[in-house]
């Protein structure tokens, strides 16, 4: 939960229409798990065409997806006539990403009027239902009106 308050109560409808216009999210099968102010949790399933040479999901896949879970989380927060994009991630890879599933949690560290900061996390869960963290993430996302785009 966070403890930060929508800035539009409309804000789940947005998250979500915003959330299907991105094929990126559908090429890798990730859907929503969760949403509230400020808090996102996507889920992806393993899939060998997002993995690498060694068999685990792709950083670049893991990433993508601590993105966005961190890219919502900051929507989730705006005005309804706003945006968000990325202008600046960090991530460690801290475990290969082998899992029957990733979570990735996005969640606002600090919200602001033209920059929010955020911290993202991806969980791999495997077939016995055991958890790993694979990745953690620190981002800035920058806050848009639909007219400076």
């Amino acid at each position: 939960m966070s403890d930060f308050p929508a800035g539009d109560p409309g804000f789940e409808y947005r998250v979500r229409a915003s959330f299907a216009l991105q094929t990126a999210m559908q090429t890798i099968g990730a859907t929503i798990e969760s949403l509230s102010p400020g808090l996102v949790t996507l889920r992806m399933p393993f899939s060998a065409s997002l993995s690498q040479q060694h068999g685990y999901v792709h950083a670049g896949v893991i990433s993508m997806l601590a993105d966005s879970a961190c890219g919502y989380a900051a929507l989730s927060l705006t005005a309804p006539e706003a945006d968000v994009l990325t202008v600046e991630y960090k991530v460690n890879l801290l475990n290969p990403a082998r899992g029957r599933t990733f979570l990735a949690t996005g969640r606002v560290l600090r919200p602001g009027r033209r920059l929010t900061a955020c911290t993202g996390e991806v969980i791999a869960i495997d077939e016995d239902g055991a958890s790993t963290c694979v990745a953690s993430m620190l981002s800035t996302m920058v806050i848009l009106n639909p007219g400076a785009r």
